[in-house]
C-alpha cells in the first residue's frame, strides 16, 4: 500500500465499507490529474451512494479538505476528486462497460489489488 495518508484513509475507508474489487493504479509521473486512481464497485446504487457520501465525509473529517462529488443522483458511476487522489465507485454493469482498468494500464505499471 502507499505511504500517501490520503491514499491509505480512500484504501482503508472503502474496505470498511465493502467495498468490491478495490483497484488501485499509481499514476504519480504519469499523468498530472492525480497520484492514484482508486477503482471500486458497490452491490447497488444505493451501496454506491452510501460509499461515496462516507468517503467524502471521511476525507474532509481528516483535514484533507473538500472533495467533489460528481454522479451521486444516479449512483451508477459516481466520481470523488480528492485532489491526489481520484475514486471511481461503480456498480458492476457499468464498471465492466467502461473498464477503467484496462484504459489506465501502463506498461510497466501495476495496478495493485485491494483486500475487499
Amino acid at each position: 500500500m502507499s505511504d500517501h495518508p490520503l491514499h491509505q484513509l480512500v484504501m482503508t475507508q472503502l474496505d470498511d465499507d465493502q467495498a468490491q474489487e478495490i483497484v488501485s493504479i499509481p499514476l504519480e509521473g504519469k499523468s498530472s490529474i492525480a497520484d492514484h486512481m482508486v477503482i471500486a464497485s458497490g452491490r447497488s446504487t444505493r451501496q454506491v451512494a452510501s460509499m461515496a457520501q462516507k468517503l467524502g465525509e471521511a476525507i474532509k473529517k481528516a483535514g484533507f479538505g473538500h472533495v467533489r462529488i460528481e454522479g451521486l443522483p444516479a449512483a451508477d458511476w459516481v466520481l470523488i476528486d480528492a485532489g491526489d487522489v481520484v475514486v471511481h465507485l461503480f456498480r458492476p454493469e457499468v464498471r465492466s462497460f467502461y473498464n477503467l482498468e484496462r484504459m489506465w494500464s501502463f506498461e510497466g505499471g501495476e495496478a495493485t489489488q485491494g483486500r475487499a
